[in-house]
This record gives structure tokens, C-alpha cells and sequence, in this order.
């Protein structure tokens, strides 16, 4: 069974795209006493970083395929009940998409979006069970 869809408008992750993962994944290691666990990306490793308890609390990525064209800065997954429906308000809106949308098999979709001062984050519709799916939430 999967978890109940989070809440529309709560921060659910944090991701740091960088030319250099390994150098940045140390720094907060050092600065923020942060773990990493390796995330194998095919040729290269991204990585989840986790605090002292193991908790999973964000991602540093290296900027290469699909997130070559995003800024070194970190970026906020933003839930969504509909992503099609909250990309199209964002266009409404005088924001823009960046890049997407795009699936995250077993996870959701997502888009990153820039609002009209230019600021990007993530807009994520994640799974929903099929309990959820059939409006028999458990």
C-alpha cells in the first residue's frame, strides 16, 4: 500500500543540482554533519543526503541530462493535487515551465516552473494507491 498523497501546497523535498556533486555533497557533510547514501544514475552517482537519525532529507544531483539546464541553487518540490491543472496556472500566471513535466516511476510526475520574478521550484504530484484513486482512502 502507499502512503496518502501529501497535502497540496507542502514542501516535500529539497535538491541541489551542481557541476560538482561529490565536492558540495562533502561540504555539508562537514558544515551540517549530513550522511549520504549513493543514488546510481547510470555512469555517475547522485546523492540522497540523511541526518545524523537517517533520516532522508534532500538531494545533491550533478548537473548532466535532464538537470543540465537548472541553476545551482536549491530547488523545493512543492506538492500539487493535479500538476497538468497547476502547469497550466503557472502559464496563466506569467510564470514559465523549465523543464518538464516528467515521471518518476513509483514516485509521481513533476515540473519545474519559474515564477514571473524568476524564481524556479518543483511542482510535484506525487502517486496516488488505488484505494485513493477509487475515493476509498484508507
Amino acid at each position: 500500500m502507499m502512503e496518502a498523497k501529501p497535502p497540496a501546497g507542502t514542501i516535500g523535498w529539497h535538491d541541489l543540482t551542481v557541476s560538482n556533486a561529490e565536492t558540495i555533497r562533502d561540504f555539508y557533510r562537514a558544515v551540517v554533519g549530513w550522511h549520504f547514501e549513493s543514488v546510481p544514475m547510470g555512469d555517475y552517482e547522485d546523492y540522497s543526503m540523511l541526518t545524523a537519525a537517517g533520516e532522508c532529507i534532500a538531494g545533491i544531483c550533478h548537473s548532466r541530462g535532464g538537470n543540465a539546464d537548472l541553476p545551482p541553487q536549491w530547488l523545493m518540490y512543492i506538492h500539487v493535487d493535479n500538476l497538468d491543472q497547476s502547469l497550466q496556472e503557472v502559464r496563466d500566471a506569467n510564470g514559465g515551465i523549465v523543464t518538464g513535466p516528467k515521471t518518476m516511476p513509483g514516485y509521481g510526475r513533476y515540473a519545474v516552473i519559474r515564477d514571473p520574478a524568476g524564481a524556479v521550484c518543483t511542482l510535484f504530484e506525487a502517486e496516488t494507491s488505488e484505494e485513493e484513486s477509487n475515493g476509498k482512502k484508507e
